[in-house]
């Protein structure tokens, strides 16, 4: 039976689903249905004759791409371009790249710890500080989510700043620059850039795709940015039909460049705009629509609505003054457990919290009492040490020009190819590319070649056979015939995890082998790289614990949020800045909007964080959100200061240790906490990390590589 139902649909959706034509903004309310209203559009275009071909639908997250997927496909078992904005790109850059001079539609895309990685290098090379690194990355995030060129945007903030350092800034972001291009490599910025560049420049491109497009959704519209914004104005302007869907009260990635002014400015760049709200909430029950209602009206810079729901009053807010993040993180626990007698199972429970450093003592305390759990916007698969080694083999593949990919396989496994052989290699290649220069008959002349000789050989053979062999049968040879697996094999469990999670990428290279039976290498590394860890949130038996940003869009039966106290939530700069506060409050309001059943909201008297303990202040949203606390008896009474002075754990460590951690690599430690238990370290490929030295299993490492 299909799930095509127009009566299925409440009156204010079905306003909105029959005004076809023009453009149509809907302004959805959390939990309102609006994946069901995008869905049922598309097939009622489809139904009253609309080809699929001509329909254009985008997403935020590939999570909300595929469900709109699965359910079109079982409404009307037809296939619809879906896809978020940074996928929709790559396909259109595949086709087109090539116009741009230096460019092959084999580029590949870098992820942000190797853009962290090329910064370093670039501001060791002008002589800049480490903590410099972040005004150069706010210049460039500036540049690429408004679409400016460098020069351009520098000149401009010259007129107002002449500061002396903005010159290497510049510097820095030109080189940049230079070394992708060279390297025929994009970052996630350029995904968009490139692809707007090309539509205003290349009338015929832009033709193609605006033309093709008769009707384009999109969702989420408060998440787009400056460069979105301008894609799809453009890939709008012929037909001119367009359908947003978003909610300005969801808004919360204005750190990246969202602008919810976005769904202002439709107003005024599009004629005759036909606007809708959706305020009917299906999730949550009356109580906890009341939380959100009351807390998202301290917001100033919204368009009103006020949700509401059919659904039944439902239990109350449980507010808990934790006497510190211990106890906060033991009663977490125990009412998980308590619930769990109810019938409630893992999957149902979330744990929210603003920043991640508050899942340290949410995390002991899971282990200690047994609940599984899962944290998210944090570690990934795909980032695993083992794993982006067998990505950066493939990608050599695929973009014989990217050497960011080929210096982290030459020595691995090791080879005696140490950084000094890496420069000495690459002054006997000359003006020659790396890897140009290992395949050529001038190598077999260099001191190294015996070294590499192997390496070159398998490379070679390897590569007459990629366009040849199924994708899973040439990935597999790789991880063979490069000793990959064999590098990692050993009999303690660190090394059979290792071992398990690249089988479990040759799985994954299979399915996605079986689902794209036409993709090659370079459509499944362009897949693997626009994943996102939030993609797998709910997958089997754990408790989500997460941080607010991970989990937008999507629900849970039961919500735990963390950490309520001034200067965590809201954020201590959000109290100088009426519109950074704004985004707090929204986020407070993405956070009660998860949960359906039942909210649990915790503060702590005071907080052991960032290498000290500190008395708190309840945050002013427990005010705003119109509850009165009510204080829980205190699980523990004994004095945590006294406690924590007594009880410091002795790793073996210091300050300024070389250590070698088995997913993140070699790094250095830089700071301790005074318990003993935490280590900040600056890993040389993931940047900084916090790790407890009790759980970590850190080996030191001697020296560096000669």
């Amino acid at each position: 039976m299909s799930d095509f139902d127009i009566d299925s649909l409440n009156d204010e959706q079905k306003q909105a689903l029959f005004q076809t034509e023009g453009v149509v903004l809907v302004t959805a309310g959390a939990g309102s249905g609006k994946t069901r209203l995008l869905t049922h559009r598309i097939c009622y275009l489809i139904e009253k004759g609309v080809s699929p071909y001509n329909i254009l639908a985008i997403t935020f997250t590939n999570k909300a791409t595929n469900e709109m997927k699965e359910r079109i496909s079982r409404m009307v078992n037809a296939r619809i371009w879906i896809s978020t904005f940074h996928s929709m790109c790559v396909r259109i850059l595949r086709e087109n790249i090539d116009r741009l001079e230096g460019y092959t539609k084999d580029f590949t895309i870098i992820a942000e710890v190797d853009k962290d990685k090329i910064l370093k290098e670039l501001l060791k090379k002008y002589q800049c500080e480490d903590d410099e690194k972040s005004r150069v990355e706010s210049h460039l995030d500036n540049i690429k989510n408004k679409g400016l060129d460098i020069d351009e945007y520098f000149s401009a903030i010259r007129q107002y700043n002449k500061s002396r350092d903005l010159v290497i800034y510049e510097k820095i972001c030109y080189d940049y620059e230079e070394y992708l291009h060279k390297n025929n490599a994009l970052d996630f910025d350029d995904l968009l850039n490139k692809t707007l560049f090309l539509f205003h420049n290349y009338k015929d491109v832009l033709d193609h795709y605006a033309n093709r497009f008769h009707y384009i959704l999109v969702d989420e519209f408060q998440d787009t940015n400056l460069v979105q914004y301008k894609l799809i104005k453009l890939l709008a302007s012929v037909h001119k039909n367009l359908f947003v869907v978003g909610d300005e009260d969801q808004c919360i990635y204005s750190w990246r460049g969202a602008n919810f002014h976005n769904i202002f400015n439709l107003k005024e760049d599009f004629d005759d705009v036909k606007v809708f709200k959706l305020e009917r909430n299906y999730r949550s029950t009356k109580n906890i629509l009341t939380l959100a209602n009351n807390v998202i009206a301290n917001n100033k810079e919204r368009m009103k609505k006020n949700l509401w729901t059919d659904k039944d009053t439902g239990e109350g807010p449980v507010v808990f003054n934790a006497f510190d993040e211990r106890d906060e993180a033991n009663t977490v626990a125990r009412t998980i457990e308590d619930l769990l007698s109810e019938g409630y199972s893992y999957n149902d429970f979330a744990v929210l919290m603003r920043v991640n450093a508050l899942s340290r003592p949410i995390e002991e305390a899971f282990m200690g009492f047994g609940v599984p759990y899962k944290l998210y916007g944090g570690f990934k698969f795909y980032e695993r040490a083992e794993i982006k080694m067998v990505l950066s083999y493939l990608s050599v593949f695929v973009n014989q020009r990217d050497e960011i990919s080929l210096l982290k396989i030459i020595n691995f496994p090791k080879r005696g190819i140490g950084d000094v052989a890496v420069q000495k290699l690459q002054e006997e290649a000359r003006e020659e590319r790396l890897l140009d220069y290992l395949l050529s008959e001038r190598f077999k002349f260099s001191r190294y070649f015996s070294k590499l000789e192997k390496f070159v050989e398998t490379y070679k053979a390897l590569y007459e056979q990629m366009n040849t062999l199924p994708l899973a049968d040439f990935v597999a040879k790789v991880v063979k015939n490069f000793g990959i697996e064999q590098a990692y094999a050993g009999k303690d469990d660190e090394s059979m995890e290792k071992v398990e999670n690249i089988e479990s990428l040759l799985s994954g290279v299979q399915e996605y082998q079986d689902e794209n039976e036409e993709a090659g290498l370079s459509d499944y590394l362009a897949n693997v790289m626009l994943k996102s860890d939030s993609d797998n949130i709910q997958e089997g038996g754990f408790v989500s614990l997460a941080t607010i940003h991970a989990v937008k869009g999507l629900e849970f039966k039961v919500v735990f949020v963390v950490g309520l106290e001034e200067g965590i939530f809201p954020l201590a700069r959000a109290t100088f800045s009426e519109s950074e506060m704004e985004e707090e409050r929204r986020l407070m309001y993405v956070a009660v909007t998860r949960a359906e059943e039942r909210i649990y909201l915790f503060h702590a008297e005071k907080r052991y964080m960032y290498g000290k303990s500190s008395y708190q202040k309840p945050s002013r949203f427990l005010d705003e959100l119109g509850i009165v606390s009510k204080t829980k008896p205190k699980l523990f009474s004994v004095s945590r200061e006294k406690e924590e002075a007594e009880e410091v754990f002795d790793s073996g460590f210091k300050v300024g240790d070389k250590i070698l951690h088995s997913r993140f690599g070699e790094g250095k430690i830089v700071n301790i906490s005074d318990d003993g238990l935490v280590a900040d370290i600056d890993f040389d490929d993931f940047g900084k990390k916090s790790l407890m030295l009790n759980l970590a299993n850190l080996e030191k490492v001697e020296g560096s590589d000669e």
